[in-house]
Formats: C-alpha cells, structure tokens, sequence
C-alpha cells in the first residue's frame, strides 16, 4: 500500500494547526523518489491528523481508544456540516481511490466508497470475488479493503507504529497468537478450527437436548414405577370392597325400619304437643305482663329518689355559692388593705418628687460644663503634640541651615587660597566661580537662621502658655466622672419617686372599694344564717311529698307481685297435668344413623369403583413400561453416539486453534522473525542485544504451557530479561526492530508486502546516538524488505535533516502552501 494524493476536509486537527478546512497534499510530487520522507512541524501542527489518514482504513490509530470496531468515530475529530476524506493509493500494482464522508448536519451519518481504476481510465466501484460491491457502507468497505489490503491489525501492528502504539511485549497469549496467525497466512486453519467449533457447538446443543430427553423418560419411568407400587395388590381389593359393599345395604336397610317407627310415634302425639304449645304461649305473655309492670314501678320509685338527689343537690349549690363569694370577698378585702399601708409612703414620695427633679436638672447642667472642661483639656493636650512637632522641624530647618551657612562660608574662604585668583584664568575657574556664588548666598542663609530663631520663640511661648492651660483643666476628667454619678443617683432617687407617685390613684380606689366589700360581706353573712330555714320551710315539704310517693309505689309492687305469682302456679299446674312429649332426639339420631348408614354405602360403592379403575390403571402402566424402556435405550445409544462425535470435533477444533497447528506455525515462524530483528539490531545498533521468541512460558511450579514472551539477550552484560523489564528507551530500540522484522517477514514469507512504511515520533525515549542508529535502521529495512518509502514524523531537528524530503507543515501555515506549490517546500 502507497499513499499517493490525500485531501482532508473539515478535520480538526488541520483546522487548529493550519488554519485551513480543506488541505491536500500529492505525496508522488512531494516524495519524487524520496525513500525516508519526513513530516515536519511545531506541536499542534496536524501532523499525526496528516499520518492518520494516509491509510485507506477506517480509524487515526493514534486517536483510538482501543483496536477493533467501536473503538474510534470520526465525529470527534471533524467540524464542519459535511467533512471528507479523499485518499488515491497504490496496491500490488492497481490504483484505488477512497472517499470517506462524514456528516454532522442532522443525524450523523458516514459513508465510504472505494473505486478502483480501470484499465480505460475510469473509476469504478470494487467488486470482490464474491460478489461484494463497495456501495457506501461502511462494512462492505472495510471488508473490500481488508479484502486488498488485509486486516487492520496486521497492517498497524507491521507497517505503521502510530503514536502511543501498543508495543508487542504487552500483547497477551491469545492477542500476540491471533495477530502472528494472521501474520503467517493461517486464515484457512482458523476459518476450518471455527467451522469445527461452530459443529461442536451444535452437537453440544444437541446433546443437551437427548440429555434432557433422557431426564424426562428417567422421570417418566420413575413415575410409572411409584404407580405401579402404588397399585400394588388392586385386584385383591376389589373382592374386598365388594363385600363390604353388602354389608353397608343391609346396614341401612336395617336403620330406615327403625327410623319408619319413630315417625309414626311423632304423628300420634301431635295434638297433645299444640295444647302444650298453647299453655306455654300462655305462661310466657303472662311473666312478660308482669314483668312490665313491676319495671314500670320501678321506674317510677327510680323517678322519686332522683327527686331527692336534686333537692339536696340544689341545697348544696346555693350553700357553696355563698361561701365562694364570701371567700372572694373577704380575698379582695385583704388586698385593698395592703395596698393602703403603703399610703404614707406615696404620700411623702408624691411631695419630695419635685425638689428630686430639680436637683437632677441641676446635677445635669454640671455634667455640661464637665464634659467642656475635658474637651478643652484634650484640644490643648492636641495643641501641645503639634507644638512640639513643630519646634523639633524648626530645630532640623534650624540645623540644616547653619550647615549650609558653614558651607557656604567655607566655600568663600577659598577665594584667597585659588592660585588662579588674578590671573587670566580666573574667569575659567570654576572652584573660583563657586566661591564668588557662596559670598552672594551668604546673607540669605543668615537671614533663614534669624527667621528660625524667631519662630522657635514664638513656639517656646505658645507653648508654655498651652501647657499652663493643660494643667488648670488636669482634674476636669475626675469631675466629670464624679458629676455623672451623682446624676446616675438623682435619676434612681427621681424614677422610684415617679413610680411611689403614680400609685396614689390606686389608694384612693382601694378606699371606696374596702367600704363597698364591708357592705357586701355583711348582706352575705345574714344570708348564710337564713339558709337553715329556707330548707325548713320550703324543701322539707317537697321532701315529705317524694317519701309519700315510695310508699304508695312499695305497696303497689307487693301487689302486682302476688297476682302474677298465682296466675303463674295456675298455668304451671295445667302443664305438669299433660302426657310426656315425644322425644324428638330419638328421631333425629335415627335420621342421623340412616344417613351414616348410607354414606357409608356410598364410600362403599366409591372405593368399589376407585379398586376396579386402580387394577385397570395397573395393567396399563405395565404397558407403559414395556414401551418406555424400548425408547430409552434406543435414548441411550443416541446419546453415546453423540458424545463420541463431540469429542473427535473438539478435538478436531483445539488441533485447528491458535494452541494447536497455528501454535506450531508460529513456533516454526519464532526463529525466522526472531533472525530478522537480529539483523536490524546487528546492522544498526551493533551486537549488544540479541532478542528470541517464546511461544513456551514456564510456571510457577516449573511446567512449560503455552504462552508468549519476548527474551531479550544482553551480550554487554550476559543477562536475559524479558522485554517488558527493559529500560524505555531500550524497550522502544527492540520493539521498533521486531515491529520492522514483522514487516519484512510479511514481505518475505507471507506474500503480503506494503510498499510504504509509517512511523509517529517513536523515537521519544531515544537518546541522539540511538536517534542517528533509529535512522540507520529504517534504511536497513527498505533495504532488506525492498519498501519503496516510508514517511516519518519526528520531533527532533537532526533526524527530519537526515531524510530525504521534508514535508513542512509550518511553511504551509506560514505561506498558504496549496497543492500546486507544496512541492518547493519539500527538500533532499
């Protein structure tokens, strides 16, 4: 496979890095024979976007969360409406043409197509062998470019090391043996293995089936069994029942005679029973008569003695309420009296209440002049700091300026000591110059000095004056605290005065209200005395009238009773005067007995029946048997023949699996790859390490089973480790070698070679000495394998010098390379 045009529209990476929707490149004219091509470009340049897409398959393997179906979208890395992807590339000879469409307009929709070019010119769809046309699907296409190209995970695990590639030490047993399986050609073993698998399958659902087959007759036969020995001995209980059967018919004959009888007995003693009944009605209306009666006099007896629970209630009542309000009264009484022992007290409180607001009026204005004392005290205090503050910078302005009056003086003293002084160069000089400016500076600096004596006076004076006043007003603020608590203490005597004041009101009210309360208390207590008699007089009459009225109802009770009691004897006597009633249990036990007796002979005559249908039944499940047991083992012989079956074909299967003849090719396969990365790793990076192939691991206990493992041999040190346990960089050294020596056995053995190399900057972990041998061996491989080219992306300046062309993305950036001009930017 060769890339030769790619366009990209729409993806991401192209967009961020060249700020351009739409890129193509024509790799023919770019390379132009180039053998090592090299992409180029700062980060987030869409390099590996580029890289990604120069396969016809439909992933960016280094975008791929994980391989195989699911494990990539395009819609991640695309951004506009309708985005495109268009590669034109070579295999074994023909042209073909991809065309990737992705669509985020509406629902998100791809399509593929892939054509191949005719012999007249023209493009059209790839038709397989089988019939499959590429006609937009994504499945018919990746199955037309497997179909051409072979699967993907040969393809970018031999010929394209993507960025963050899985590197073959961390590949598993079955993971490592399917990819070198398809590596070596083994689809037909694999496809026979599957096919033998697939029947084993079904001979294993099949013989499920007999299996339960056989469950149920085993249940079948299991339950004819249980109703054979459940049937065991019917015929002998059929004579059984029979007899019995006898015996109850002539049981229940015997008991409906007998019940004939008693019938008769009951018909002949009817007319004496309805004159009992008569009687009986009789007696029973004349105790519920009586019965009425004496409840209504006793009722009303009940009406007379609630007559005189309500006299005594009504007694009671009046007698209660009166000393209730005696008690309130004499409450109130006590109360008006308290509040008037405290009339002196609000009497002398309601005088002295003016004279105490008067001196708090007065205690006030003094805390006023207080508080302006300490005010003027603080404002002189504020006064004297600044004062100070102002002598000390008149003594600094003081000090600087009888220096600068020395310094000055000296200056001019030098006018004497000048040896230009009254020569031509006097006018030259500037050290005499200086000195004829410190005499015309001189008078003015004294004048500052005698101004600052002055204002240092002034300020001496202010603030002599300042501190006097300070120490007048030294006490204010102690008078002013003791002024603020007499006034706190005149407040206090002022507001208990106030509130003794306010309760003159209240003395007055408890007056009237003790003369009203003497007046009540005296009406109520004459009260009391008179209701003795009222109960005499008025209540005893009533009660005499209720004692009368039990009386008369006594006597009438006693008389009631006696007539309804002879009245009762008289019927009673009647009664015992009549025949013995017929005794009605006799005959219901002897319903009772009939009805026993003939369900007793249908129980009879029901298992009678159930024996008859239990022999019958037993004969037949005998029969049932027989045909069972013929069937079972016609099951049985099924069964076995199945179960030989499924054992050749899983036999068959595990021989056709990776741990059986592919396990075999692949051993045979170890040496011829392991030789080739040997090679590389001899022609590039000298004979330090030499590598082999493990397709036996040893366990834990010291047993071989089958695995895969990569030993690396170190001639330097003379250790064996496995690759996993090697350096990174190393690691990257030896699996770039292997991965190459993968290629170059696809090239060699297989039949299926790749005319183009990838690469994604897999030399990250190698140090500059092992870059420029990383580059040795690239050549060496399009050396050995006969590649056309391969196209690399590296991050370092010195290995992208090395190539043979360079496909510079920044100068695409920089200067809006298009299609017809990216070929200057390429050089060798």
């Amino acid at each position: 496979m060769q890339p030769l045009k790619l366009t990209l529209k729409g993806f991401r990476g192209i967009r961020y890095g060249l700020g351009q929707d739409v890129l193509t490149l024509d790799f023919e004219r770019l390379a132009d024979g180039a053998e090592l091509v090299a992409i180029a470009g700062a980060n987030g340049r869409g390099k590996t976007t580029l890289m990604d897409n120069m396969h016809p398959y439909l992933t960016m393997p280094s975008r791929a969360a994980l391989s195989g179906p699911g494990g990539f979208s395009y819609y991640d890395h695309v951004c506009l409406p309708e985005n495109e992807k268009d590669l034109t590339w070579s295999h074994e000879g023909r042209c073909y043409r991809s065309q990737v469409v992705i669509r985020l307009n509406g629902r998100r929709k791809t399509e593929a197509y892939l054509h191949a070019l005719s012999d007249e010119g023209q493009w059209r769809p790839v038709c397989l062998d089988d019939g499959l046309v590429s006609d937009g699907k994504v499945e018919t296409y990746s199955r037309c470019v497997e179909s051409i190209c072979g699967s993907a995970d040969t393809f970018f695990t031999s010929a394209f090391s993507a960025q963050g590639k899985r590197q073959l030490s961390t590949y598993r047993n079955a993971e490592i043996k399917s990819l070198l399986s398809d590596l070596l050609g083994q689809e037909e073993i694999r496809a026979l293995g599957q096919k033998a698998n697939d029947t084993a399958k079904l001979i294993k659902a099949g013989l499920s089936s007999i299996r339960q087959e056989l469950a149920g007759l085993d249940a079948e036969h299991a339950r004819l069994d249980a109703g054979l020995h459940r049937l065991q001995g019917a015929s002998d209980r059929v004579t059984q029942t029979l007899i019995e059967r006898e015996q109850a018919q002539q049981a229940l004959d015997g008991h409906r005679v007998g019940h004939a009888r008693l019938q008769a007995q009951r018909d002949q003693s009817q007319s004496t029973e309805a004159r009992r009944a008569q009687l009986l009605e009789e007696r029973k209306a004349l105790i519920v008569a009586g019965t009425r009666a004496i409840e209504g006099l006793k009722a009303q007896e009940q009406d007379a003695l609630q007559g005189l629970e309500r006299l005594a209630q009504r007694i009671n009542s009046r007698r209660t309420q009166a000393q209730s309000r005696q008690s309130a009264l004499m409450q109130s009484r006590r109360q008006c009296l308290n509040v008037l022992e405290e009339a002196d007290t609000v009497q002398r409180a309601a005088h002295r209440l003016p004279l105490a607001e008067l001196v708090l009026s007065a205690r006030q204005q003094e805390i006023v002049v207080c508080r302006q004392q300490v005010q003027a005290m603080r404002d002189a205090q504020a006064t004297e700091r600044l004062l100070v503050q102002k002598l000390a910078s008149i003594e600094l302005e003081a000090g600087r300026a009888a220096l600068k009056a020395q310094e000055l003086a000296h200056r001019f003293g030098l006018v004497g000591e000048v040896p230009c002084a009254g020569t031509d160069l006097q006018g030259q000089c500037k050290l005499l110059g200086d000195a004829h400016e410190a005499q015309t500076l001189m008078p003015s600096a004294q004048g500052q000095i005698g101004r600052l004596a002055q204002d240092k006076a002034l300020a001496e004076q202010e603030l002599s004056l300042i501190r006097h006043r300070y120490e007048e007003l030294s006490l204010a603020p102690q008078a002013l605290a003791r002024a603020e608590r007499l006034v706190d203490m005149a407040r206090t005597r002022v507001s208990r005065l106030s509130l003794l004041a306010t309760r003159a009101g209240q003395i007055t009210q408890a007056r009237a209200a003790l003369q009203t309360i003497e007046l009540e208390l005296s009406s109520l207590a004459a009260e009391l005395g008179r209701t003795q008699d009222y109960e005499a007089t008025e209540e005893q009459a009533e009660r005499q009238q209720i004692e009368a009225t039990r009386q008369r109802i006594a006597q009438a009770l006693v008389q009631q009773a006696q007539h309804f009691r002879e009245a009762l004897n008289r019927l009673n006597a009647v009664l015992h005067g009549l025949p013995t009633p017929f005794d009605h249990q006799m005959l219901a036990a002897a319903a009772q007995a009939e009805a026993q007796a003939r369900l007793a002979l249908s129980t009879a005559e029901q298992a009678h029946l159930a024996a008859e249908r239990d022999a019958q039944s037993r004969i037949e499940l005998m029969a049932q048997a027989r045909a069972l047991a013929e069937r079972r083992v016609q099951v049985q012989s099924r069964m076995a023949r199945a179960e030989d079956s499924l054992g050749s074909w899983n036999l068959f299967a595990r021989c056709m699996s990776n741990d059986g003849l592919i396990a075999l090719a692949i051993d045979d396969a170890g040496p011829a790859l392991s030789g080739l990365a040997n090679d590389l790793l001899l022609a590039c990076y000298g004979p330090r390490f030499t590598v082999s192939i493990l397709t036996l691991v040893e366990t834990g206990k010291g047993e071989q089973r089958e695995g895969f493992d990569i030993v690396v041999h170190d001639g330097e040190s003379g250790d064996s480790k496995s690759l996993g346990l090697m350096s990174g960089g190393e690691r990257v050294w030896v699996n770039e070698c292997l991965t190459r020596a993968v290629a170059l056995y696809l090239a060699q053995h297989a039949g299926r070679r790749y005319d183009a190399l990838f690469s994604d900057e897999a030399d990250g972990a190698l140090d500059p000495d092992r870059k420029r041998m990383f580059m040795a061996m690239k050549r060496e491989v399009l050396r050995v394998g006969g590649y056309q080219r391969e196209f690399f992306v590296s991050q370092t300046p010195e290995l992208t010098a090395m190539a043979d062309a360079v496909i510079d993305l920044d100068a695409i950036r920089d200067h809006g390379v298009t299609e017809d001009g990216a070929k200057k930017w390429a050089s060798a």
